[in-house]
């Protein structure tokens, strides 16, 4: 390593400190009862293990949980009703649908299901639609988490270009929104497989998203000297999991990059909790 290595933004301390603020909030409201509801079809294993993270996390922080499994076969009836059912539940405040669902699944008439103010999620039409207009309301757990995580580190992005890679409703639409949003400023750039001249639409940020689950796809030629480099991208790999990000290639070139993994992926549980809790707010009862 040598003296220009970027600086490694670690997602620990981000996340450490989003989980301290929700468990202050809890106990400055005298510790209600808030509960998450998560939503697993089918034994796929990641997602397993994804759920079972967040319920982890839930309880460290004196979040309360329920969990609903179903088979994979379950029929869209009976997912609807299942989550329509949490819908109404006065004691669940936040429901979340863990992602993907099996093939025969529509997630569209899944997520209607769920109000606006439980989507702690922030997939719904209601959601996204509150986020475009600045109405109060849940953002997506991974494009909060990445403006928490720069907020955290202190990367300054008013008036900076942020070039976002991937056009999802997960991370990267939402995510241009809110870099543009007042308060954080930035000149955001959404770029995409379609977009002309990528290397050089990124080579003009300050500050580089990537959120394409394309392994090391951005490399040295993407990244102007002194750029930020956030990482959201996950791949498996023969060699374990990596990120859209050639960490090594750009470590002499960046001031700043995220891991993968150990950066982003720690935020989106923290601000889970975060939404949970707003969530609760928005409910009357914190």
């Amino acid at each position: 390593m040598n003296e220009t290595t970027a600086r490694i933004l670690e997602g620990a301390p981000a996340r450490d400190a989003v989980l301290a603020r929700v468990a202050g909030r809890l106990a400055a409201a005298g510790s209600p009862v808030v509960r998450l509801a998560t939503v697993l079809v089918g034994n796929d294993a990641p997602s397993r293990r994804y759920v079972a993270s967040k319920h982890a996390v839930a309880g460290e922080v004196g979040i309360g949980s329920l969990q609903v499994e179903l088979p994979a076969d379950t029929t869209q009836a009976a997912l609807e009703d299942r989550v329509a059912r949490l819908a109404t539940d006065e004691s669940v405040h936040g429901i979340l649908v863990q992602m993907p669902l099996p093939a025969h699944l529509d997630a569209e008439r899944v997520l209607a299901l769920i109000p606006a103010a439980k989507d702690v999620d922030g997939l719904t039409e209601a959601s996204l639609g509150r986020l475009m207009r600045g109405v109060p309301g849940h953002v997506g757990c991974t494009p909060l988490g990445v403006i928490e995580l720069l907020a955290h580190y202190g990367i300054a992005t008013a008036g900076r270009h942020a070039v976002v890679v991937g056009r999802s409703l997960l991370v990267g639409l939402p995510l241009s929104v809110l870099l543009a949003r007042k308060g954080i400023d930035a000149t955001a750039t959404l770029a995409h497989s379609r977009s002309q001249n990528l290397v050089e639409v990124c080579r003009s940020a300050d500050i580089i998203v990537s959120a394409t689950g394309v392994a090391h796809s951005i490399g040295v030629a993407h990244v102007k000297p002194g750029a930020v480099v956030i990482d959201v991208g996950i791949s498996r790999t023969e060699r374990g999991i990596v990120g859209d990000v050639d960490l090594a290639a750009i470590a002499g070139v960046a001031s700043a990059v995220t891991p993968m993994p150990g950066g982003t992926g720690l935020m989106t549980v923290a601000c889970l909790m975060s939404n949970t809790l707003d969530a609760a707010a928005m409910q009357g009862v914190l």
